[in-house]
């Protein structure tokens, strides 16, 4: 009777020794994390704290509405964004600024963050997006190609060439074998936009997404050189991340079939 107790015994303190070990592990969160968030992949788990983005400025619309179904989802969250172009919004992260998430408009630029060991994993391929022309509402210049922009007198904007919406449109030019000399290079592809919208400049090229965005302001022009121009856009949780589990949430939230669906609906590609 003795060895058989023995042998009930030392499973038990194994089991009470292991549920010891975890409430201790719980107990001793990292300073640096959310101790209030925790996984949520069965929807079950409460997050909770600001979930800080740093995000290509052709996700705003679509990012914006996915912050918001994200607080629904999750309250006592805050989905705080920083949107600006690609390059400048790498250069800010790995300079020290701090977010949770880097939704990037290219590879070229999300490898700034990656060669700099600021991510944490690696990234994944979430929509891609091509170019459309910009022309003002109704087209009264009549572009119908990409070649139609280096007619003489045309005013049109370009995204910087840094820009992932910038070195996608001098691909194309490029493709093509066209000169086209803007009357100036923007920051991002929303101030690009910006220009057409405000009869600044009479065209732009930018990414179908924001001609989407932007309604009856601006006509959009679709061009077959795009196709060889499309651009992949990586998102990536970041190493530094003050609240990783709301983050990874909101990643999640992105590559599901709910976030696809907001995202295409703006105009994005499937991955």
């Amino acid at each position: 009777m003795t060895r058989t107790v023995r042998r009930i015994r030392r499973p038990l303190q194994g089991a009470a020794v292991a549920a010891a070990a975890l409430l201790a592990l719980g107990a001793c969160s990292p300073s640096g994390a959310d101790s209030s968030a925790k996984p949520d992949s069965s929807g079950s788990g409460k997050l909770s704290g600001e979930v800080t983005v740093f995000a290509a400025a052709s996700l705003k619309e679509s990012f914006t509405t996915l912050g918001e179904r994200f607080e629904k989802e999750h309250p006592g969250t805050k989905v705080t964004f920083s949107f600006g172009g690609s390059d400048s919004l790498a250069a800010s992260i790995t300079g020290g600024a701090p977010a949770d998430v880097f939704a990037s408009a290219s590879p070229k630029t999300m490898k700034i963050v990656t060669d700099a060991e600021d991510a944490s994993g690696p990234p994944v391929t979430f929509v891609r997006n091509k170019l459309e022309i910009a022309t003002l509402p109704g087209n009264p210049h009549h572009v119908s190609s990409l070649e139609d922009l280096t007619a003489p007198g045309l005013k049109v904007v370009l995204c910087d060439k840094e820009v992932p919406c910038g070195a996608a449109a001098h691909k194309a030019l490029d493709t093509s074998g066209l000169k086209l000399t803007p009357v100036s290079y923007e920051q991002d592809v929303k101030a690009a936009l910006t220009k057409v919208e405000l009869k600044e400049a009479d065209a732009a090229v930018v990414y179908k997404s924001d001609v989407h965005a932007a309604g009856d302001k601006v006509a959009g022009v679709e061009f077959p050189e795009s196709a060889d121009a499309v651009n992949d856009y990586p998102i990536a949780l970041l190493k530094d991340a003050r609240n990783a589990e709301a983050a990874k949430a909101f990643i999640a939230l992105v590559r599901s079939a709910e976030g696809q669906k907001v995202l295409s609906g703006a105009g994005f590609l499937k991955p």
